[in-house]
This record gives structure tokens, sequence and C-alpha cells, in this order.
């Protein structure tokens, strides 16, 4: 696989299921180790760096089933996301940042990630993504388990991301729906 997602772009990887595409989402964050070529990301080259490293370099990973904690609050996952930020000011202003954008988060700042639907869960784990600040976002099927007017949605608040200057590169079987948000696929 070679491609290139620009500053504030929206990339939409696009195929059947088997296809590769989650496979090329975890060989970019190095949850498994490519066997050749080169990730490179903003100018450098993070193949053989760890999940960490990489999340620190500004790229974050939203898989398919959102990894939330389910036993902590709204408002304790969202924080997760910023666990790499020293600057209290910088979490503050992403968290509200995040709310904003995703404001049914706001009413439920209280309420376990376990118990939110398909939807609110999406959106946490996008959220919680975004906490940490990243210049771009690997996105794994956001509408997988979504009613399409949710999906829709979703869609459209990450092209939203990128026009703040988020790159995206978003893997989805939905093809439809996906080719109507993104710049390319």
């Amino acid at each position: 696989v070679s491609l290139e997602v620009k500053e504030g772009e929206f990339v939409a990887l696009v195929g059947p299921n088997g296809a590769g595409k989650t496979t090329t989402l975890r060989a970019i964050s190095n949850i498994i180790t490519p066997t050749k070529g080169k990730v490179i990301f903003d100018g450098h080259d993070i193949t053989n760096s760890s999940v960490q490293e990489i999340m620190k370099t500004g790229l974050s990973y939203i898989t398919d089933d959102g990894a939330l904690f389910s036993g902590m609050t709204v408002h304790q996952n969202l924080k997760m996301g910023a666990y790499a930020i020293k600057d209290k000011a910088k979490i503050q202003e992403n968290y509200e940042r995040v709310l904003q954008m995703f404001p049914r988060l706001k009413e439920r700042l209280k309420q376990n990630a376990g118990t939110l639907s398909g939807g609110e869960r999406k959106m946490l784990a996008i959220a919680r993504g975004l906490m940490s600040g990243p210049k771009a976002m690997l996105i794994d099927e956001p509408s997988l388990g979504l009613a399409p007017n949710i999906v829709l949605q979703v869609l459209e608040t990450l092209k939203q991301l990128t026009e703040s200057g988020v790159s995206i590169l978003l893997v989805e079987q939905n093809v439809n729906t996906t080719l109507q948000v993104a710049d390319r696929a």
C-alpha cells in the first residue's frame, strides 16, 4: 500500500471485508509491525516507533470498537485521551472543544461509557482521540452499527475537523455516505 494524506485532508480507504483496510491502519500505528516499507508521518519515519511514541507525534488511532473504558464515566474517558499532555490549560481547551463538537457528550459526562448508545460511544471514541490534540487521525469504521442519520452526522463532524487542519484517514465499508464527505478515496 502506498498512500499520502496531506494536512487538513479527509481521505477514505474503502473496500469490502478482508481487503486489508484495518490492517493498513494497524500497520501505520504500529499495532502490527510492517514487514516491508516505511511509515512517514509529519516528515519523520515512525515505522519502528512504539504506539505511545506515535501518539505523541500527533497521530491518533480510533479503532472500530472505540476501545472505551466501559466502567469509567464519559468525563474520565475524555481525560484519559489527554494523558500525555502536561499542560493543564491545553487539556481544558481540548476538553471544551470536544464538548462543543459533541454536545450530547456534555449531557452524559457522569454516565458510564458502557451505558451509552452506539452513536454516543462512537462520538466518545472520536472525542477521546481529539483530547490528545492530534495532527492526524486514523479512524476505523465509524459507521459500524450506527443508524444512517447518525453516520452522516459523525462523518460531517469529522469533515469539520479537517477544516481546522486535522488530517483524517478513514477506513469504511459504507462507500456512498463516505464519498459525500471525503476529499478523495
